[in-house]
């Protein structure tokens, strides 16, 4: 991480860098994004599939949708001795891969955050659901 990235996360709250990690993945600029997380983070996303990069998950959801963003509706921050635990949720909205636009899909990002740094995010979201009846399968 540069130094003016060490700098600007450091006067962050932790429910700041994890504004600014869904921010930077959703453009999507995914070596952005990993400026707000500590080297080797673990990220698990929908149907447990682990990346250790926010380009993981970029190049995932490059295979489901044409595109998609995050309405954050809020953040719920739960201190503990030495991290912080911080849910995203929201909606996802955009474009599946066939151009139909979705929007209304709930989704439950969970971060740990230590010493400035996400060192931990679990995905959950509706799209499985949502791709299952498209293809006629009761949900």
């Amino acid at each position: 991480m540069s130094v003016a990235a060490e700098a600007e996360v450091k006067g962050m709250s932790d429910a700041e860098v994890v504004e600014a990690y869904l921010t930077a993945s959703m453009i999507p600029d995914p070596d952005a994004a990993a400026a707000y997380m500590k080297p080797g983070t673990i990220i698990t996303f929908t149907g447990g599939r682990e990346f250790d990069h926010p380009r993981g998950p970029t190049g995932f959801n490059a295979r489901r949708y044409r595109w998609v963003k995050k309405k954050m509706d809020r953040f719920d921050v739960c201190p503990g001795a030495g991290e912080t635990v911080v849910y995203s949720i929201g909606t996802l909205y955009g474009e599946w891969l066939d151009g139909t636009p979705f929007e209304g899909n709930r989704y439950v990002d969970r971060f740990v955050v230590r010493g400035g740094l996400i060192v931990k995010m679990d995905v959950w979201n509706d799209s499985a659901e949502r791709i299952l009846v498209q293809m006629g399968i009761e949900a």
